[in-house]
């Protein structure tokens, strides 16, 4: 995930620069860059690797005078990383930052080629940049209009010109860009720690409209060059929820903040004992009468999706798909206006996601927004939203925002049973009660630091591992297994237990780590008959279960109260 950062005002560019994108390593990067208007001229630098390299190159050579200018962080898709395919791209005349794909680049390329210009990178970044160089007749707002008509796909531009040297253009096409509002500066960047530092104001740029910068004003235009008014937003998050506070890292913190997350996420949905999801929108007679049930998110978000679907059916009895997002949008979809279609997105500004939510709303269903950023897209676009109540989250891998999407996918569950009478007033307050306190459980897991060391310990050399489980705990092994391949970079996969003997069990090898998960009593028994499969090819078996048995002959055993949330469905049984 790239970083875009931009600043004009008064102050030295290049220290606000790479303090921005310093606040947006977690997006994790490969290279990055910054150009810098100073006396006329654009001032560029690159370097691979850390954000420090790009420092050393900077103290190295002359320092950069100028208050106008962009920053990135690359993450390669285009070309491999290196100092020449990093951002930023352009000539003596433009430069330009950018986020997200541009798909027509190959056709595009050749006709610039056809025209005589020729190419250094690998990137679709510096296509983008010589047909704004064709285009540029000294009208920088004229020549954006012309390439945004051209390119296709998913992106966020930053843009600045040798002729405009106090000027910031800033466009974007699904890709997320924020627009922050300064005392006499003004910024651009792909999200808000960007610039908490400076400024908590900032206005939410959409899809083709194309924002104006300069250090006193920010005009926003249409793609016909109508003026904009937009609403300002301001952050409720300071800059403490923006530093690591004492923790190694910022998975770490945002791991030990599940709990109050957890917390404000449910405290103001639980009124008398019970689901109030009234202030949402989400009223009675609405929520009876739906068919089906879509839940459409990627990655982790789609996981707890996946936690969603098993509690839904099992307590409503109403059919739910779980789609990936980039699926749901392209599979042609069955949906119809007696349909619930339920986007689940942490920025809420998911690219795909948000594609998906405005074909559902296109097709006549209902749609239910899952967010934790106020005013975001998604939350605009939806008929009905649920705030999450994550806080700031900066680590590269989900942690409290998966936990909270998971408590909302319960309390949505019990809801949904109690007006359909699939449940009494009393066991539904029963199960709002025992969900209420799973933040307590999760605090003394969080105590368990040495043993959960110990297993990691056993995990770090492994050259790949398997988790495994069966209904819900199949969803928390997905979520798992995205976490270890995202954090630790190990390859891991996420298989049903039951569907081992169907080729799977064949990729077992003398002390590859199996990591079981067995949360369910009705389950726990074919979990352990699955994890004697893999013993028997020589498995080394990390079981994560809160169900007592005897059969736990040569395992390495976490016996765990509860995994996250995942021990609810045990309520059911």
């Amino acid at each position: 995930m790239c970083g875009i950062v931009g600043y004009v005002g008064n102050k030295d560019c290049t220290e606000v620069l790479i303090d921005g994108l310093s606040k947006l390593e977690y997006r994790g990067y490969d290279s990055a860059g910054i150009s810098v208007l100073e006396n006329g001229c654009i001032r560029t630098v690159k370097a691979q690797g850390k954000l420090k390299n790009l420092e050393d190159k900077i103290s190295a050579g002359e320092c950069f005078k100028g208050t106008c200018g962009i920053g990135h962080t690359r993450w390669a898709t285009h070309g491999e990383p290196s100092d020449i395919n990093a951002h930023p791209h352009g000539n003596a005349i433009l430069s330009i930052v950018h986020n997200g794909i541009i798909e027509n680049y190959m056709d595009i390329k050749e006709s610039l080629k056809n025209d005589g210009y020729t190419f250094e990178s690998q990137t679709d970044t510096e296509i983008a940049a010589k047909l704004l160089d064709y285009y540029y007749k000294g009208d920088p707002v004229e020549a954006i209009i012309h390439v945004l008509g051209e390119v296709r796909g998913s992106f966020a531009l930053g843009i600045v010109f040798k002729d405009f040297e106090d000027t910031i253009f800033a466009v974007r096409k699904e890709s997320p860009l924020i627009v922050g509002v300064g005392d006499g500066e003004n910024f651009i960047a792909s999200d808000v720690p960007a610039i908490l530092k400076y400024t908590k104001k900032y206005y939410l740029l959409e899809s083709d409209e194309l924002a104006i910068l300069k250090k006193d004003s920010v005009e926003f235009l249409d793609l016909h060059r109508n003026t904009i008014e937009k609403e300002i937003q301001v952050a409720d998050w300071d800059m403490e929820a923006a530093e690591k506070c004492g923790y190694e890292h910022f998975m770490l913190k945002e791991i030990h903040e599940q709990p109050n997350a957890i917390k404000n996420t449910l405290s103001p949905r639980i009124k008398n004992g019970l689901p109030y999801l009234d202030g949402c929108g989400l009223d009675d007679e609405t929520l009876k009468n739906f068919n089906n049930i879509f839940i459409v998110a990627c990655g982790t978000a789609m996981h707890a999706g996946v936690v969603g679907k098993y509690v839904i059916e099992e307590l409503v009895r109403i059919p739910v798909t779980v789609d990936i997002a980039s699926e749901f949008r392209y599979r042609n979809p069955i949906i119809t206006e007696k349909d619930l279609v339920i986007i689940i997105s942490q920025s809420g500004e998911t690219a795909d996601t948000l594609a998906a939510l405005k074909l559902a709303k296109k097709q006549g269903a209902k749609t239910l927004a899952v967010v934790n950023v106020v005013g975001s897209s998604i939350a605009r676009e939806a008929d009905m939203v649920i705030y999450t109540h994550a806080g700031l989250e900066i680590s590269v891998a989900s942690t409290k925002a998966y936990s909270v999407q998971v408590a909302v996918m319960y309390l949505l569950a019990f809801k949904l049973a109690l007006i359909n009478d699939k449940i009494t007033e009393d066991a539904c307050r029963n199960y709002t009660n025992q969900l209420f306190e799973i933040p307590s459980v999760i605090s003394a897991y969080l105590e368990e630091k040495e043993q959960l060391q110990f297993i990691a310990s056993k995990l770090v050399n492994a050259d790949s591992l398997l988790f495994i489980g069966r209904g819900l705990d199949y969803a928390m092994s997905m979520e798992g297994s995205l976490k270890l391949k995202e954090i630790s970079y190990i390859h891991s996969e996420a298989y049903p237990a039951g569907e081992l003997k169907h080729g799977t069990i064949s990729l077992i090898t003398e002390n590859m780590p199996v990591i079981a998960v067995a949360t369910q009593k009705s389950l726990f028994e074919k979990t352990i008959s699955n994890i004697k499969e893999v013993k028997a090819r020589g498995a080394n078996v990390i079981l994560l279960s809160s169900c007592d048995s005897k059969t736990k002959p040569g395992m390495m055993l976490l016996i765990i109260e509860l995994t996250f949330l995942v021990q609810m469905i045990c309520l059911c049984h």
